[in-house]
């Protein structure tokens, strides 16, 4: 019964991580073009949008489809966290360390204010590690060929 529940705790994390990785990544695809200005207002990414401005929503898709299939969830799960940990560093920065604070968010993430966001995105790495821990105490479960995360 444990490990059910703690399949069904991970699944459920996973499901989040999808649902705010494509509500991310169709956000800024709907609006292109002001997501591509914002990211050339930032101080640290200027030189990159065009590129980051590509990478960043094909990464958001690419890593919620790794969430959906169960071979590749583990992999999608660590992507994920290492994302929001990318992410959560460069709201540090641009916080602590920029005179200009560009946002190029999208939806609600946009209406959020910059401490908003940080808090969320910890939030989001804290539910990775709690995925990590409990599948690390079950390393067995990414190994049954009749179970599927």
């Amino acid at each position: 019964m444990k490990f059910c529940f703690r399949k069904n705790i991970i699944l459920a994390i996973c499901y989040l991580y999808v649902l705010m990785l494509v509500y991310a990544a169709t956000s800024k695809l709907l609006d292109f073009e002001t997501f591509k200005i914002q990211l050339g207002q930032s101080p640290l990414l200027s030189s990159f949008t065009d590129w980051i401005a590509i990478i960043v929503p094909a990464s958001e898709f690419s890593i919620a489809a790794l969430l959906l299939i169960p071979r590749f969830r583990f992999i999608g799960l660590f992507t994920s966290y290492l994302l929001m940990v990318l992410f959560t560093a460069y709201i540090y920065i641009i916080l602590n360390y920029s005179a200009f604070v560009p946002c190029s968010c999208g939806g609600i993430l946009e209406k959020m204010t910059w401490n908003q966001h940080l808090v969320f995105n910890i939030i989001f790495i804290v539910f990775a590690i709690i995925a990590f821990l409990l599948t690390t105490e079950h390393p067995q479960f990414f190994k049954h060929k009749n179970l599927k995360l």
